[in-house]
């Protein structure tokens, strides 16, 4: 079972605007360059970047998308901080 995993997040308040940066990305949009233009989280101006972290690191419903999603394909998920996409890159 993986102990760590590095993700990209995109943060915003509205399920709306969550949803079409999404379709955006399954259009082939730059996972980055969305994340720079909207989300509101600070890791926002590095792409969207969380490097590696560990399991338990996160709230939990960031933390079990990160440790049981497919690599590498962008997920949807509510937290009390708003709506996420996250990518998660890899997991060791």
């Amino acid at each position: 079972m993986a102990s760590t995993a590095h993700a990209l997040h995109i943060l915003v308040k509205h399920k709306e605007q969550a949803e079409d940066i999404l379709k955006q990305l399954k259009k082939g949009a730059k996972f980055q360059t969305l994340a720079k233009k909207h989300s509101t989280c600070p890791s926002g101006k590095k792409g969207g970047d969380l490097g590696e972290f560990r399991r338990g690191t996160m709230v939990p419903q960031f933390d079990k998308v990160c440790f049981s999603c497919e690599v590498l394909t962008p997920q949807l998920v509510k937290t009390k901080f708003g709506w996420h996409i996250i990518k998660v890159l890899y997991r060791t």
